[in-house]
């Protein structure tokens, strides 16, 4: 057989070449059907045969979205989910904040949300969407980093779009992460923008003009294009902090040795905890500036005002060394967290609320660790400290309650607020430890609850104040809730068990959780109880978060 031979097609006998192994070869005396010039292959798309397709009426596109269903009977279909009287029109009071009236949208279904009323025009092409998602992340950035509630920073979010005439925005904020989708229309591809939150700074300052930026904003009355939007907020990014180092040094000194004079400390204890606290926070300075993580900060910091009330213990000096270590804890104490995380958690904010209670718990347990180990070596010294001393706080109301009202005016400045608002935030600290006082010491209840209900009439009065200045609540809530932190009973649980006595010191710690947990939920239930009686949609209500009940 020739080479040309070989390169002639097969005959149908050659196909059952029984010599022929290939594994595809048609074993012989199995009939194949004629293709006819069709392919051999199938679709899985391919209709079977036998089928009969329905054609579609004449005039109508095929596969529109629009079309009514071939199954759908108008006689014998199921009931129309609209109701009789129509969909309750949903309208927002004009005069309300507008972080109420976003947060109620925001608690809608996107099919019952107000159309966006435009408040700032742009030309007449409309707002470049980009952009303006853009604004809206920086924005929310700054209050994220801030310390700000993931719903307010929601809310925040969603006010901007809405500004700009940006319908069907989602705004998402988790701890580290902001995301924002707008969907033009049901035909139109999303528009999705993230950004990542790397650094968290305290500032109250720069929050509330980040506040004042967004209620400019949502302002009718006030116009902001998107360049001076920019130009706000880049301003707003250089503004420098309004107290200088030597002064935060000064104030978390000060807060120390107010703490101990709450707990009954004297003059010279108060200048060995203002002394222990200085240098705390000088040597934490020192580690941020090498680059070492917080947790390792806060174990730094809360040695020095331990190792002074140790040695006071060591020289037999007539101190009360307790309120020395008690003072210095109120300064480390992370209250700000604690109550953004309660916050979170409450509000239905799962993800955020986790992550930092979780920073809380690092944050704690660094001071733990810090306080512990010097403990230990001071015991292990022969050092005396009388963990029932919790027991004999002596009872001082004057002093008592300007002591609160100093150590809510230096947390305030530890907090970078606005001057215009230390004022406010001392005296309702000062109103809040004069309510735990008058529960605790005077009608002998427990201090959970005495410290459940100053923490609320704190978050009343604070969200009361943010809605009188149209800024955030955090300036006024925060500072204010800094006498209630339970910082003696810290203190005695980690000295319990210092002296191997860890159940004790398990029950002092748990304690210190419960009033922790009741300052937070006691200023979120203030600020709710407040909400109440706020008129923010036309039925009068408020709606919740879920209205699943745990479903």
């Amino acid at each position: 057989m020739t080479e040309a031979d070989d390169r002639k097609p097969r005959s149908d006998e050659a196909r059952y070449d029984p010599e022929i192994t290939s594994e595809f070869a048609i074993p012989k005396g199995l009939d194949v059907p004629k293709t006819g010039g069709e392919p051999e292959t199938t679709s899985e798309f391919q209709v079977p045969q036998g089928l009969l397709t329905p054609q579609p009426p004449a005039g109508e596109p095929e596969g529109s979205a629009f079309s009514t269903p071939r199954t759908y009977d108008p006689q014998g279909g199921l009931a129309a989910f609209t109701p009789a009287t129509g969909v309750p029109l949903v309208s927002l009071v004009k005069d309300a904040p507008w972080q109420d009236r976003m947060r109620t949208m925001l608690r809608m279904s996107v099919a019952d949300r107000p159309a966006p009323e435009p408040v700032q025009h742009e030309e007449e092409s409309g707002p470049a969407v980009p952009r303006v998602l853009d604004l809206t992340l920086r924005i929310g950035e700054l209050l994220l980093a801030g310390g700000e509630g993931a719903e307010d920073v929601e809310a925040a979010m969603f006010a901007v779009c809405r500004s700009y005439g940006l319908d069907r925005c989602e705004p998402n904020v988790t701890f580290t992460l902001l995301s924002i989708s707008h969907q033009p229309s049901l035909v139109d591809d999303p528009v999705t923008a993230s950004r990542t939150v790397r650094r968290r700074g305290t500032d109250y300052t720069r929050l509330a003009a980040v506040f004042r930026l967004v209620d400019d904003l949502t302002d009718p009355e006030t116009h902001v294009s998107l360049e001076e939007a920019y130009r706000r907020l880049a301003e707003i990014r250089r503004n420098r902090h309004p107290y200088p180092g030597w002064a935060l040094t000064l104030a978390s000194g000060l807060l120390a040795g107010a703490a101990s004079i709450l707990v009954g400390g004297d003059v010279i204890v108060f200048f060995a905890a203002a002394v222990g606290a200085m240098l705390g926070d000088r040597l934490a300075w020192l580690c941020a500036g090498r680059g070492l993580p917080e947790f390792y900060q806060f174990t730094v910091a809360a040695m020095p005002p331990a190792a002074i009330g140790v040695a006071f213990a060591l020289a037999h000096v007539d101190v009360k060394a307790s309120a020395v270590i008690t003072g210095g804890l109120f300064a480390l104490l992370p209250g700000r967290a604690l109550v953004a995380g309660v916050q979170d958690g409450l509000t239905g904010f799962y993800i955020t609320a986790s992550a930092r209670l979780l920073e809380v718990l690092y944050f704690f347990v660094g001071i733990v660790a810090g306080v512990l180990l010097v403990l230990y070596f001071g015991v292990k010294l022969g050092g005396k400290l009388n963990p029932e001393a919790a027991l004999h706080i002596s009872e001082r109301p004057l002093i008592q309650i300007a002591a609160s009202m100093l150590l809510s005016l230096t947390f305030a400045v530890l907090l970078q607020q606005e001057r215009s608002t230390v004022l406010w935030v001392t005296l309702n600290g000062g109103v809040a430890w004069s309510v735990y006082g008058a529960m605790h010491y005077v009608a002998d209840l427990s201090p959970v609850a005495s410290t459940a209900v100053a923490a609320g009439l704190v978050g009343l009065f604070g969200q009361l104040l943010s809605r009188y200045r149209f800024a955030s609540a955090l300036p006024y809530t925060t500072a204010a809730i800094g006498p209630l932190l339970p910082g003696s009973a810290t203190y005695f649980g980690l000295l319990n068990m210092a002296q191997n006595n860890v159940d004790k010191g398990l029950v002092s710690l748990a304690n210190a959780a419960s009033l922790a947990m009741a300052i937070a939920i006691g200023v979120n239930l203030g600020s709710e109880i407040f909400r109440l009686f706020l008129r923010v949609g036309s039925p009068g209500k408020r709606r919740a978060a879920k209205r699943t009940r745990g479903f």
